[in-house]
């Protein structure tokens, strides 16, 4: 190939053919020095540079150290990069040992236990504290609990809220969950 051939003159295949053969050296080049997956990107990138900035240039053996040269950058910005967002250090997902995320046997106990006694002692509260309790779990507000349940005064149902708390309270002993230490108690 003719290097004092005009750009407008060349021929369409033949810088194709010298990139070609260039890519091949300068993946063999990046892949000595980091993954495969990498130096192919990397090299993508070289050939784009080569493409758009250095169209002039033709020769393979003027080729070959510019795209070296390139790649040299590049693969600095690459370390750079990689350094400054730690990927360097970084473990594979992999490699992770991540927690099971189930609940720890005594946890699992505990609620086995707390909800026993709350459905034995919701079974033995008042009518109306179980309709007001299944109203405030359904997420009703209070003043839509005073109109179901047709209570003229709202206070009448922060009255009887108070009154069914305390009562479910002491048929569950005097606390909701098992104290964690001296002076804790267990609240809704």
């Amino acid at each position: 190939m003719e290097a004092s051939r005009p750009v407008s003159t060349r021929l369409p295949g033949e810088r194709d053919t010298v990139l070609g053969q260039l890519r091949e050296r300068i993946v063999a080049f990046a892949a000595s020095r980091m993954s495969r997956d990498a130096a192919e990107d990397l090299v993508q990138e070289v050939l784009l540079v080569l493409h758009e900035k250095y169209p002039e240039v033709e020769r393979l053996e003027d080729l070959v150290p510019l795209s070296l040269r390139i790649l040299r950058f590049k693969m600095m910005a690459y370390y750079r990069k990689a350094q400054r967002r730690g990927e360097h250090s970084s473990v594979p997902v992999e490699e992770m040992q991540l927690p099971d995320g189930a609940a720890d046997p005594e946890v699992q106990a505990e609620r086995w236990e707390i909800t026993t006694r709350l459905a034995e002692a919701v079974r033995q509260i008042g009518d109306r504290c179980r309709e007001l309790l299944r109203l405030k779990l359904a997420g009703r507000s209070f003043p839509e609990i005073q109109e179901i349940l047709g209570v003229k005064s709202i206070n009448t149902i922060y009255t009887w809220d108070s009154r069914c708390r305390k009562q479910l309270m002491e048929l569950m002993g005097g606390q909701w969950a098992p104290s964690k230490g001296p002076g804790r108690e267990g609240s809704l």
